[in-house]
């Protein structure tokens, strides 16, 4: 006859320890001397679901101030939509959200 199985031992979590909820991340699209600024809204829009208005603004604050933040989230979000922008030639970066 098989012996019964022996008790695992199992540890308690620290209730007490304090979990901080991951800071959102922002995609920001750098200002290029390659690429139309049409081209920059067709791909807002191809890759974010913009309407052509949002990308358009958008669009317009990366040529006019250098930057615009174009999606936030996650950190894996904000890494694969770094990584799909860089796959349509435009200059993207991710940073933790300061606001």
């Amino acid at each position: 006859m098989a012996s019964a199985p022996s008790p695992t031992v199992v540890d308690r979590p620290d209730v007490d320890a304090t979990v901080k909820p991951d800071i959102p991340w922002i995609v920001l699209v750098w200002n290029d001397p390659i690429n139309l600024m049409s081209y920059v809204t067709f791909v807002f829009q191809k890759l974010f679901g913009y309407s052509l208005d949002k990308a358009t603004e958008l669009m317009l604050d990366v040529h006019e101030k250098g930057r615009a933040v174009v999606s936030n989230g996650t950190r894996e979000k904000a890494e694969l939509d770094v990584f799909r922008l860089h796959e349509h030639g435009l200059w993207a970066t991710m940073q933790r959200d300061d606001t």
